[in-house]
Formats: structure tokens, C-alpha cells, sequence
């Protein structure tokens, strides 16, 4: 608990001191909060921007995040002690993907503040988005595990974020993308932002499925790589 404590809070204290971080968790919902407020485009419903800069933040954004955030601690042996105390992977996991999870969270309330959500839609909007961001941490954790700096996390990083980020939208020009992007998180985010009458079950459990494959890869990276590079 005490381990756990200290990664929670050393994330914290990391974040607030880098401007690039604290940027990518304010300008999706600014973004969204300008478009929809401050531009009048005939036609668009009036919650699309939020529900894509926000499907772009949770399947795109924090992936980025906390694989150059994990490789910087690495890469600088910021983490030593914690090595020699043998912090668990659970340990880690819970300190450093807890922050992350939080603060996306935080950022989603922001998201639905903006969006003109009834309470169904807001529910059904931060349960999707929650397990998404849970998923895209586990994601940025694991490649941040492998990599031994922070150059080699952009370049792994940066290639996943994309990949899971834009098959969802080339779903919706091509049937076998569509059909593959299926068995993703990220489409399944874009099937509920994009249309809150869809029943939320199945894409939770699509999620849930995904957070389980890559809780999976994540021990078997810190068990192999651990905190040392």
C-alpha cells in the first residue's frame, strides 16, 4: 500500500511539473468546448464534437501519456528503490495506471459537462469512456514497460495510438475494417458516443475482453522487463 502510494503520488507531482502533459488533458475537452459552443455548422448534431475529441482523448491520448510518462522513470532510474523493495506488478499498476485512470476520469466529467446529455446518456457516456481510458492505460503501461527510453516509447507508441485510434473511423468505409475494428475498445467507444440508444452491454463486455488481454501482456512485460529497462 505504501509502494502504491508513493508511484500515485510521484505520477501526480510528475504531471503537474510538464506543460506537454497537462496540455493533452485539457485541450480535447477545449477543443470540444469551442466547436460546439462557439461554432454554428448547419446540420451537425449538437453534441458531436464532444463525443469525438472525447473518443479521440480514451483511444488515442493517454496511450502516448503513460507510455512516455512509465519509459521517462526507466530511462531516468527514478524507480531504483522501488525495485530493490520488489514492488508487485498489481502495486505498480494500481499507483502509476491509477493516477492516469483518474485523471481521465476527471477529464470525462468535464467532457459530459459540456455535451447536452440526458442522465441515461451521461451514465452510459462515463461507463464506456472509464473502461475505455482503463484499457488505453494498460495499453501505454505495457509499451512503456518495454521500452528503454523515452524515444523508443514515442516510436512503439505512437504506431499503437494510431492504430487503435483510426480503425474505428476507417470502419466506416470498409466492411472487413469494420469487422476487425469490432473486437477493439476504441470502436466500441465510437458505437456508444455516437449513438446512446445502442444497449451498453455488449460493448462493455467488448471492453472488458480487451482490458483482460492487455492486463495479461502488461505482467508479462513487467515480470520480463520490470522497472529496470
Amino acid at each position: 500500500m505504501r509502494s502504491t502510494k508513493a508511484i500515485f503520488t510521484k505520477q501526480a507531482k510528475d504531471l503537474s511539473k510538464s506543460p506537454m502533459a497537462l496540455v493533452m488533458f485539457m485541450v480535447f475537452p477545449a477543443v470540444a468546448f469551442i466547436m460546439t459552443f462557439f461554432i454554428d455548422v448547419e446540420g451537425v448534431p449538437p453534441n458531436m464534437f464532444v463525443t469525438m475529441m472525447a473518443a479521440i482523448f480514451a483511444g488515442m491520448g493517454l496511450i502516448t501519456a503513460v507510455s512516455d510518462a512509465i519509459s521517462e522513470d526507466i530511462e531516468r532510474k527514478s524507480l531504483r528503490f522501488l525495485v530493490i523493495a520488489g514492488v508487485k506488478p498489481h502495486q505498480y499498476l494500481i499507483g502509476s495506471g491509477g493516477f492516469f485512470l483518474l485523471a481521465g476520469a476527471v477529464t470525462s466529467v468535464i467532457f459530459a459537462l459540456i455535451g447536452s446529455f440526458t442522465m441515461q446518456e451521461i451514465f452510459k457516456f462515463l461507463a464506456i469512456m472509464i473502461s475505455g481510458i482503463a484499457a488505453s492505460v494498460l495499453l501505454g503501461a505495457t509499451i512503456g514497460i518495454y521500452s528503454k527510453n523515452r524515444q523508443t516509447a514515442t516510436a512503439l507508441g505512437m504506431p499503437a495510438a494510431m492504430i487503435v485510434g483510426f480503425m474505428p473511423m476507417l470502419a466506416n468505409f470498409n466492411e472487413t475494417i469494420e469487422r476487425l475494428a469490432g473486437f477493439l475498445y476504441t470502436q466500441q467507444i465510437n458505437v456508444i458516443v455516437n449513438d446512446f440508444t445502442v444497449s451498453i452491454w455488449r460493448p462493455l463486455l467488448v471492453v472488458g475482453a480487451n482490458i483482460s488481454v492487455l492486463l495479461i501482456f502488461f505482467i508479462i512485460a513487467y515480470k520480463k522487463k520490470g522497472l529496470k529497462g
